[in-house]
């Protein structure tokens, strides 16, 4: 196996024997070969774009298929053996589409005429032959390109998917899907047509984001600044982790007036700051911080945990039959919630013991996305006029195990108090908890969300350069971001789309992204890796 798209891959340089993440080698060759199925899927949707077909159940497909190649999303071979085999079928039902309006399905090779072998083995050792080192012919800067598309359209997928459940879809994001991995393929395609392809993977990222937030909103309500308790409540238990809001609230359907409390953990904190959501009188607190310390959070939950849409590890046996997995999760041997009919949880919720008693604890506030940041813009723009308020940094980002991610919680300790922090996805968790106190009734650390309500932060710099008459880049703002995975990929391209210079990016730079690629980086936006959290605040600040 070689696999590189993570922050924390082996050495810094790629995995080869088995994944950081846990992935095993047949995962990552049957993974592989999915990628390759479905950019078969896109040659052929090209075509049918060029002759006005397009097929909204190949579309949710190809999303589903990318998002389940994420790290730390599906982890289950014959999962990955299911979506290979569906994804000729749909591959072959709309060449079929294309021929009967006018178009050309007459492929000479490669994943648009691709045969799947018959069983498990067979599809593994094809993976192995279609992986990202297959071709050493390849240009390593071209290769570097190429795989930057790819893990922009993986995050960008996940986005489309995310929206797409909420009932928000737009045809231009799946035709760049399409497009995306179709050029990957093109080998008349130069360092400089890669690099348009990757800022137009950021520019419809924009577009998947929005969405995305118009179906949160649409649905639940503009989160509101919102206490959440930390501690627990006495009864019965359930833990929600992943993204999904829509898991989230079904769960809280199925649970009312059962005696089960129901927690949030990971990335689901925000969600308490939504209105509809906030309603249920069992939805009480978060429990636990980021992914990578779920063994020894999870060991330690005394209810059934659900996983949503990703961010799993391996199950430790002290709580493998406690834990279930929904959509596009999946781990060998954990039970899978496919039809959102989540009674096996509920169950073993009420067989556990649950919490026996009360559980003191801190509380944290979330809510503070666009509308409720926006809404005291007045006494924003008025503290920064008046000197009360000197900087913004928006830290945040992916959170991980591998060491250098201190640097983080360090740096915000290290703010000055005239300085305001915003923070958005399980990077918080570095910090979430920390009392910084408000400047004039400003609390000066403000959770905007989740990874995807980046589509906040961006909202509120462009209010706010509006209001300064400037642009971003002239604000006092600094983003000082933490990456691990493929949906943090596509975000920074959506940030250089955006024009966006001097992000500090770490704890380490990504391994598929070669010298040359990063000097194009640092020569257009003078992207940076952090340093020091006290040598990078004095260089910001002076």
């Amino acid at each position: 196996m070689f696999c590189f798209q993570c922050e924390q891959t082996a050495k810094g340089e790629g995995c080869t024997k088995i994944g950081v993440c846990g992935k095993q080698p047949e995962v990552a060759a049957l993974q592989d070969l999915l990628i390759y199925a479905t950019k078969g899927i896109a040659q052929v949707a090209v075509e049918g774009a060029r002759v006005n077909v397009s097929d909204p159940a190949v579309n949710q497909f190809a999303c589903e298929a990318i998002f389940s190649t994420l790290t730390n999303v599906d982890f289950d071979p014959a999962r990955f053996v299911i979506l290979i085999d569906d994804a000729v079928k749909h591959r072959e039902a709309l060449k079929a589409k294309v021929q009967a309006a006018g178009g050309s399905a007459a492929f000479a090779d490669g994943p648009a005429t691709f045969t799947p072998a018959g069983d498990q083995a067979g599809l593994v050792a094809q993976g192995e032959q279609v992986g990202i080192q297959s071709d050493p012919s390849v240009n390593p800067d071209i290769r570097s390109l190429r795989e930057l598309i790819v893990y922009g359209i993986k995050g960008l997928a996940a986005y489309a998917d995310h929206a797409r459940i909420l009932g928000q879809e737009d045809e231009s994001v799946y035709a760049y899907i399409y497009e995306g991995l179709a050029a990957t393929l093109d080998n008349t395609l130069g360092a400089d047509d890669y690099v348009g392809l990757a800022l137009k993977c950021g520019e419809v990222n924009l577009k998947a984001m929005e969405l995305l937030d118009a179906g949160n909103t649409g649905t639940y309500g503009h989160p509101v600044p919102t206490a959440v308790p930390l501690g627990a409540k006495k009864g019965k238990a359930i833990l929600v982790s992943g993204h999904d809001l829509k898991d989230l609230e079904t769960i809280l359907k199925q649970t009312e007036g059962k005696g089960i409390n129901v927690y949030t953990h990971g990335e689901m904190l925000p969600c308490h700051g939504y209105p509809e959501l906030k309603k249920y009188g069992h939805f009480y607190g978060h429990y636990g911080t980021a992914w990578q310390n779920q063994a020894k959070e999870f060991a330690a939950f005394p209810g059934a945990i659900v996983m949503t849409t990703n961010c799993i590890q391996k199950p430790k046996e002290s709580y493998q039959a406690n834990i279930f997995t929904t959509g596009l999760v999946g781990w060998p041997g954990v039970p899978h919630i496919a039809d959102k009919d989540f009674t096996p949880a509920i169950e073993r919720a009420l067989a556990l013991p649950g919490f026996t008693e009360d559980v003191p604890g801190k509380q944290v506030m979330v809510g503070f996305a666009r509308n409720a940041v926006m809404g005291v813009a007045p006494q924003v723009i008025e503290a920064v006029k008046n000197k009360a308020i000197r900087h913004f940094f928006l830290v945040g980002g992916c959170d991980g195990a591998k060491p250098g991610r201190d640097y983080y919680t360090e740096f915000v300790e290290k703010v000055p108090e005239d300085c305001v922090v915003l923070t958005l996805a399980c990077g918080k968790f570095r910090f979430f908890d920390k009392d910084l106190g408000d400047i004039g009734g400003i609390p000066r650390l403000l959770d905007i969300g989740q990874c995807n309500d980046a589509h906040s932060a961006i909202q509120i710099a462009v209010a706010l350069a509006n209001a300064f008459e400037c642009g971003v880049n002239d604000l006092p703002l600094s983003m000082i971001l933490s990456w691990y995975e493929q949906k943090a990929c596509v975000i920074l391209l959506s940030l250089l789309h955006l024009g966006i210079k001097d992000i500090r990016l770490g704890p380490s730079l990504p391994a598929f992204i070669t010298p040359n690629v990063l000097d194009v980086l640092v020569k257009n936006f003078n992207i940076m890796p952090i340093g020091t959290a006290e040598g990078d605040l004095k260089a910001i600040l002076g």
